[in-house]
C-alpha cells in the first residue's frame, strides 16, 4: 500500500460536478492499494497517517498530528500511486489491486482511520474525480507499507 499524504488548508473531490467529500484543515491522502495488501498493511498505514506529525506547533515546528489540530482526512482512491515508471515512459500498474480487492482495502483503511478518531471524507472509488486542494507548506509525504522507501 502506498500513499501520497498532503497537509492541506482545504481540499475537495467532485464527481460529475457534485462534491463527494471536502475538508478544511487536514490531510489529503491519495491511497494506492497493492494486489497483495492485507490487514497488516492497513494497520501500518493507518497508524502512520493518524500519527504523522506534519502540523506546526506554537514554535512553527512540525510536531502535531491531524487529530491534535482537529483536522480531517480526505481519502481518495488512486491506483496510479501504485504506478511503476522505472522502465520506459509509460507507468506499469501491474502491482495495483483489482477493483474488487482495491475497494475492500480502501474501505478498510477509511473505516480504521475513522475509528482512530480522525473524521474521514471520501472520494468515490473507481470514479473519474476532480480533486482540488490548497497544499499548506507545501507538505507532501510518501508512505509505503512495505517500507521500500
Amino acid at each position: 500500500m502506498r500513499a501520497v499524504v498532503q497537509r492541506v488548508s482545504e481540499a475537495s473531490v467532485t464527481v460529475d460536478g457534485a462534491v463527494r467529500g471536502a475538508v478544511e484543515q487536514g490531510l489529503l491522502v491519495y491511497l494506492g492499494v497493492d494486489r497483495d495488501d492485507g490487514e497488516a498493511d492497513v494497520a501500518y498505514m493507518v497508524d502512520k497517517v493518524r500519527h504523522l506529525r506534519v502540523f506546526p506547533d506554537e514554535a512553527y515546528r512540525m510536531n502535531l498530528d491531524v487529530a491534535q489540530v482537529n483536522g480531517k482526512a480526505l481519502v481518495v482512491s488512486a491506483f496510479t500511486v501504485q504506478g511503476d515508471a522505472r522502465r520506459g515512459r509509460r507507468p506499469s500498474f501491474e502491482s495495483a489491486a483489482d477493483a474488487g480487492r482495491g475497494l475492500v482495502v480502501y474501505e478498510m483503511f477509511c473505516d480504521s482511520l475513522s475509528r482512530q478518531g480522525v473524521p474521514v471524507e471520501r472520494g468515490e472509488f473507481g470514479a473519474m474525480m476532480d480533486v482540488r486542494s490548497v497544499n499548506a507548506g507545501p507538505v507532501c509525504i510518501l508512505l509505503e507499507s512495505r517500507r521500500a522507501f
